[in-house]
């Protein structure tokens, strides 16, 4: 499948307010709220990881606790914060295999005064981009964003579920089986 590379503006004053006075974006999308849709990339008891509504790199997923915690360091104790950065690397490998990349940026974002659930972009960085289109450039939404169709955001996310999956360190939660 062709994926797009045409970028679009980010209307980040809307973004802004809705960051700051709208629900906890990760929550809305656990919670299965509409106006908070994203795709799925992993997810297990205790984590999440979906595709970035706003993705400025291809396969931008963001890997996130389930449980609404705030700061990156100091609100996990040491074993949920390893096992929290061993399903970001996870995410990362797989997202490397599907994208490829020249470097893969890993950051986490947020504050208090908006979108204060930890999470982590995962974003790889295309060969190729010229150095002064890298590092923060290629990050900001200020400098656009992906568009991205449905289905285009529904087949990256079905690759990289299957590269997860594929890596067998991570393993999803079975359905429930019914009787």
């Amino acid at each position: 499948m062709q994926v797009s590379t045409e970028r679009q503006a980010m209307d980040l004053e809307a973004y802004t307010a809705r960051t700051r006075s709208g629900p906890c974006f990760v929550c809305s999308f656990l919670a299965g709220h509409p106006d908070y849709p994203h795709q799925k990339v992993y997810e297990d008891q205790d984590h999440v990881a979906f595709l970035d509504r706003w993705p400025t790199v291809r396969g931008k997923v963001l890997v996130a606790p389930k449980a609404h915690i705030e700061h990156v360091v100091r609100d996990l104790d040491e074993a949920a914060y390893l096992r929290l950065m061993q399903v970001v690397r996870e995410v990362a490998l797989a997202v490397e295999n599907v994208c490829g990349s020249e470097r893969t940026y890993l950051y986490s974002l947020g504050s208090q005064q908006g979108n204060a659930h930890l999470h982590w972009h995962v974003a790889a960085l295309p060969a190729g981009v010229p150095y002064e289109q890298q590092q923060f450039h290629a990050l900001m939404t200020e400098n656009g964003v992906l568009s991205v169709s449905p289905r285009e955001a529904a087949d990256m996310a079905a690759r990289l579920r299957a590269a997860v999956a594929a890596r067998g360190v991570l393993r999803m939660p079975q359905a429930p089986r019914t009787l």
